[in-house]
């Protein structure tokens, strides 16, 4: 199907041709290619970075290392160029069954500033990426030994040769690995800066028949893979999350339940025989969340930004659960971080319709007339700063020459999917929103004049409702967390989308209870500002999970260096972003769906 043909189709069709075209990978099609004996097999350089900080990579030709006069780079996807993948057209020559014995590759004559720049780079741990057939190969670029303290060693030496194994299955090539087993590196220790080095790399290929039929099928126990295997389910975390939900909604339930009862019965006997007396004489004899009926309702400051809050929250409730659902659908290829990238830039420009409407439909209910000036907001809120911290990152990456810095390119068609999709489909989610909104039909009355609040007890006070609501929801997901950070700040492959699911499910849960419990609590000591109580609340569990990252970089990681920190702190203040945005959302809209209950099922006058 062309692109016309899909755009004629609807917008529905639009979304698995975004999909493919930022992904660059079908769903049940493979990416592997037939050879015929003797067919030659391409091998592509990739990148090289330290290897504890995985975002702070380079193109492999920035070393002193053997390149082609002209270099040739391969068309990648927009998955790919997010993922800082930049390859190139290498030296090898590689035919499809074909071994090789130590062939030369090239010979260098290396200057002092050079043999520097090799020294740095593997004392940094610098490994290299190549790429065969959709296959990543890695490996170090040299050794490093530092032993003894007296005399203290320390030895660095290159590899000038590397050994290819490659496996086939018929016509397909299955797997694909190169290793230094039995060879000696070439000591950098004893150059002198006056003369040059001459260095000979070379290399060998080695192919060899395999039973696995998909590339996914094989598993060998000598291998063990450059970086770490893919993480096992961990019970322990699960079973702790489960636990903690279960006697946390059990508390709520029966705590609320047994209090509410008793609080609905008494206030609705106590009206009995008061019937016949005013509003304000019932208000003098009563205590409570009862006396603050006439302002629970009442309509808080700084309306539009709540409701752009809320908007926003409900897209990113949406575009998170999108991506699981897809993942659990097999939809990405696991051990590529770049499909999801893709696919959760393009989601964000198809949910924005989503902020819109939330967004809008609740600002018109709560009687907002700039609806204008609300969608701008909107629109705004996640994107702007999302901008400010790209900016800073990317000048970082670009400044020190690492391919994570994005292409002009690159930039423009993400600035065209947001202008072109995002913005538009903000705007008439919005109207649509604004349309359909219906009266927000407040169970009370409010009165034109505000009720003095009472002053309140400490450990009722914003800052321990936003320590108990934060804390909470994040003990529930802190040891699923570090997995998820060592899978995207480190070098696990994650896989358990359906475990990921469950404890996506148990923090919405955690938040919404504990939000209902915090409100009643504040609304017991007749203080009625719990609109954005509400949403700051179980929203600060952002904070936590941004102290953790912190706790993260400082104890869990050996991330080191400008380009790493910046990234990791600057993307880190997002995520923790993105969660105040999904938790206030579902904790105010659960605040909401309980004041509501309680003041319908109370006789009012």
């Amino acid at each position: 199907m062309t692109a016309l043909e899909a755009s004629q189709g609807g917008p529905c069709l639009w979304l698995p041709v975004l999909l493919v075209l930022g992904s660059g990978h079908v769903p049940g099609v493979t990416s592997e290619t037939h050879y015929q004996p003797g067919d030659p097999v391409m091998l592509y350089v990739n990148k090289v970075g330290p290897y504890h900080n995985p975002q702070e990579t380079y193109h492999y030709y920035q070393l002193p290392v053997c390149s082609p006069e002209k270099i040739r780079h391969k068309s990648l996807s927009l998955g790919e160029v997010l993922d800082g993948d930049r390859m190139a057209e290498s030296m090898y020559q590689i035919r499809f069954r074909e071994n090789v014995e130590k062939r030369t590759l090239c010979q260098m004559r290396l200057t002092f500033a050079q043999v520097e720049r090799l020294r740095q780079a593997i004392e940094e741990l610098y490994y290299f990426e190549f790429v065969v057939d959709d296959l990543p190969i890695r490996g170090f670029v040299g050794y490093m030994e530092e032993s003894g303290f007296l005399p203290h060693s320390h030895k660095i030496g290159l590899w000038t040769h590397l050994d290819f194994h490659l496996e086939f299955h018929g016509d397909r090539i299955v797997f694909a690995n190169v290793s230094v087993r039995d060879v000696k590196p070439h000591s950098l220790d004893v150059v002198r800066p006056e003369e040059p080095l001459d260095l000979t790399h070379t290399y060998s290929v080695h192919w060899s028949e395999t039973s696995a039929e998909r590339r996914g099928d094989r598993h060998h126990g000598d291998d063990g893979g450059f970086f770490p295997r893919t993480l096992e389910i961990h019970w322990l975390s699960i079973i702790n999350s489960m636990v903690l939900v279960f006697l946390l909604v059990g508390f709520v339930a029966v705590i609320l339940m047994r209090v509410l009862r008793n609080d609905l019965a008494r206030y609705n006997l106590d009206e009995e025989p008061n019937s016949g007396s005013s509003t304000d004489d019932f208000d003098q004899g009563d205590n409570g969340w009862k006396i603050i009926h006439t302002d629970v309702f009442r309509f808080p400051p700084c309306r539009g930004l709540l409701c752009a809050v809320l908007g926003v929250g409900a897209q990113f409730l949406a575009l998170g659960t999108g991506i699981i659902v897809m993942a659990l659908l097999g939809m990405f290829n696991v051990h590529r971080h770049g499909a999801i990238n893709s696919a959760a830039i393009l989601l964000y420009a198809l949910t924005c319709c989503i902020s819109g409407y939330v967004s809008s439909h609740f600002y018109r209910q709560i009687g907002g007339e700039r609806w204008v000036w609300n969608i701008i907001l909107t629109t705004s809120l996640f994107s702007v700063p999302f901008f400010l911290t790209w900016s800073v990152v990317n000048s970082v990456h670009w400044a020190n020459g690492s391919t994570q810095a994005l292409p002009a390119t690159t930039i423009l068609l993400l600035l065209t999917v947001w202008l072109l999709v995002g913005f538009p489909l903000t705007v008439i989610g919005g109207i649509f929103g604004k349309n359909n909104a219906t009266p927000f039909d407040a169970p009370c009355r409010t009165k034109n004049i505000a009720r003095e609040i009472p002053a309140q007890p400490w450990y009722k006070s914003t800052v321990v409702h936003m320590t108990i609501g934060g804390f909470l929801p994040f003990s529930a997901i802190s040891v699923e967390l570090y997995y998820i950070f060592a899978t995207v700040w480190g070098r696990e492959q994650y896989t358990l989308y359906g475990i990921l699911f469950f404890v996506f499910a148990i923090l919405l849960s955690v938040g919404a209870c504990i939000s209902i419990a915090l409100t009643y609590f504040q609304l017991s000591g007749e203080d009625y500002r719990w609109w954005w109580r509400s949403v700051l609340s179980v929203g600060s569990t952002g904070l936590f999970i941004f102290f953790y990252s912190v706790f993260y970089y400082a104890r869990r990681s050996n991330m080191s260096g400008p380009v790493q920190t910046v990234e990791f702190f600057g993307y880190s203040f997002l995520t923790a972003y993105v969660f105040f945005l999904m938790l206030g959302t579902i904790s105010f809209f659960s605040s909401l769906k309980f004041i509501r209950y309680i003041y319908v099922n109370l006789k009012m006058d």
